[in-house]
């Protein structure tokens, strides 16, 4: 790999681990100079039948817990994708999983409770006879499904699921860098080979969230009206529904929003599981009533950590075609968007029809990828005119990498995001609040 240009977006993250070794030294200097002046047992005490307990920590703070460690810089990365879909999504979220699989990868499906039993039984059947996944045992279906309302509060439940899912029974050779959320509507651009070949060289500890604080009309049409998710407390999927009370901005915290699509990196998404402070917790509760709470849930927590809020790059590797100015729902993609696509260097594009043409133009010139075969590349050889049903594979290849132009307009994309002279002042910007006009 090319020397890491990268690096110098790294200095919060080594400061931090100087403090770190300079705070454990300093203790061990501390715990052998009084030593000799107390037995171990004084170290710790509590003078029990006084009023005055001392103790090395306050039993209020509540200790922090240990992150996960990131993989060494010099290793290949690995990714984890949670692909999501609902009624009739079952034959695109396989496609998507074959045109985004590689073995070094970790993958959740899940098709939520609006698809019927036949199509999750389906689907875990499938994910359980791929002979491939068998073999590597790298994606699992969430057999239990969860009700997710459109624009409601459990999308982000449903996302914290499956990153809890992908977070346990993990061997630390197979622990993940970045979590990315795609739904079965969505289909790469390039391949795993050349991803991973790119975030080689990216520091594992940064987030590409599109974020914002000019919340703008979302302030009177999101976050002041009240919603209720019925999918927090029924068994029915229904819509949501607003009540007649509003409610203020919060003070405790400034409110963030953006894109539902994002890479996130491990120790935020742990961060956001765990929460060694409340802030994940009390975060969630709030956006349980806010309209399209997935463009703002995860925006809002890390903005407003201190210990993450210089990890993010300001866009979420999506190409997306929307109105001016924007509706609801953006455009389907067709073959007339391929060219653009292609030319915003962008990893991942929604939202696509159900096999539309495009798809196939994008498997053919972007992937390699014949019908309902793997996409090749390092661990997996180009059969010929032989059966995409059986590949020729080989697990000990998975550190090999065959990347190709995909991999060279990715870096373009991470040159432009990441050595741009106002990269730092794109992170979680505060914006003016500008007062409503009555």
């Amino acid at each position: 790999m090319e020397n890491n240009k990268y690096l110098k977006l790294l200095p919060q993250q080594k400061k931090q681990k100087w403090l770190l070794l300079l705070m454990l030294s300093s203790t061990i200097l501390l715990l052998t100079t009084i030593a000799p002046f107390s037995s171990s047992r004084q170290l710790l005490y509590k003078l029990h039948g006084n009023k005055y307990h001392f103790q090395q920590v306050p039993l209020f703070v509540e200790p922090k817990l240990e992150n996960s460690p990131i993989s060494p810089i010099h290793e290949v990365p690995r990714l984890a994708y949670l692909i999501s879909g609902s009624a009739g999504d079952g034959v695109s979220l396989k496609r998507a999983l074959k045109a985004l699989y590689h073995p070094r990868n970790q993958y959740a499906v899940h098709l939520d409770l609006e698809a019927t039993a036949e199509e999750r039984v389906e689907l875990a059947r499938w994910v359980r006879e791929e002979k491939v996944f068998a073999e590597v045992g790298n994606v699992r279906v969430v057999v239990r499904s969860n009700l997710v309302t459109y624009r409601g509060p459990t999308m982000v439940s449903n996302t914290l699921h499956a990153a809890a899912i992908l977070l346990k029974d993990i061997d630390d050779g197979e622990s993940w860098d970045w979590f990315i959320n795609l739904s079965a509507s969505d289909y790469p651009l390039m391949t795993q080979d050349d991803i991973l070949h790119t975030l080689f060289d990216i520091p594992r500890d940064l987030n590409f969230i599109e974020h914002t604080s000019d919340i703008g009309w979302k302030k009177y049409q999101r976050a002041e009206p009240v919603i209720i998710d019925p999918g927090l407390h029924g068994q029915q999927k229904s819509e949501i529904f607003w009540i007649s009370e509003k409610r203020r901005l919060p003070t405790a915290y400034n409110l963030f929003t953006g894109s539902a699509w994002m890479m996130l990196s491990r120790p935020f998404v742990e961060y956001c599981l765990w929460g060694w402070d409340n802030l994940p917790r009390i975060v969630l509760m709030y956006y349980a009533n806010f309209l399209s709470s997935p463009e703002g849930y995860f925006h809002t927590v890390i903005c407003n950590a201190d210990e993450f809020h210089n990890t993010t790059v300001n866009h979420d590797l999506h190409f997306i075609s929307w109105d001016s100015p924007p509706k609801q729902h953006p455009h389907f993609l067709t073959v007339e968007d391929y060219e653009s696509m292609v030319e915003s260097n962008v990893p991942f594009a929604r939202k696509f029809g159900r096999d539309d043409p495009v798809l196939d133009r994008i498997d053919s010139n972007l992937l390699g990828r014949r019908a309902d075969g793997f996409v090749p590349g390092g661990w997996l050889a180009d059969e010929g005119n032989a059966s995409t049903l059986l590949p020729r594979f080989n697990l000990k290849n998975t550190n090999e990498l065959k990347p190709g132009p995909g991999a060279r307009r990715l870096k373009r994309l991470m040159n432009s995001l990441l050595l741009a002279d106002d990269f730092n002042s794109t992170r979680c910007k505060m914006m003016p609040v500008v007062s409503k006009t009555k």
